[in-house]
């Protein structure tokens, strides 16, 4: 015999891949309603936090900071800023680069996505999030960072 799970029940990685589905279906109903994919949402959002850190991310930076793929932040925030909820300026510090400013209506639009998608994640994380959360989130923090 081999040294394999009993099966798909006791694999944490398999069960990690139907709960992250899950939780995927969960945000892309919540942003639905804001008319934002879900990495609209994570690159307005964080765009819209450095923002309010007086922080003028580059698209380098916010694709460092979200762990995009910089290709597709380049042109998540071309469509961000079609939308009319992100600005793209010169950065007065480096020629070839470009910052980014949240819009008013991106402000709201985040500020409204944040609220949605913060009570998506207590319903789905449900328990978890309320009883436990200095216990759930190092544990995220923890697979996150590597």
């Amino acid at each position: 015999m081999t040294d394999f799970p009993e099966g798909p029940a006791t694999s944490p990685g398999f069960l990690l891949w139907h709960a992250t589905l899950r939780w995927q279906r969960a945000m892309a109903d919540a942003l639905r309603l804001h008319d934002l994919t879900h990495a609209q949402f994570v690159l307005l959002a964080s765009t819209w936090w450095s923002n309010g850190h007086d922080e003028l991310p580059s698209q380098s930076r916010l694709s460092e900071l979200t762990g995009s793929d910089p290709r597709m932040t380049s042109e998540v925030v071309r469509r961000l800023a079609a939308k009319g909820l992100l600005e793209r300026e010169q950065d007065p510090s480096d020629s070839r680069a470009k910052v980014l400013r949240v819009t008013p209506a991106g402000a709201a639009a985040a500020v409204a996505a944040i609220r949605s998608v913060e009570a998506a994640d207590a319903t789905f994380f449900g328990p978890a999030a309320t009883a436990a959360p200095d216990a759930l989130l190092p544990i995220l923090h923890a697979l996150a960072e590597r």
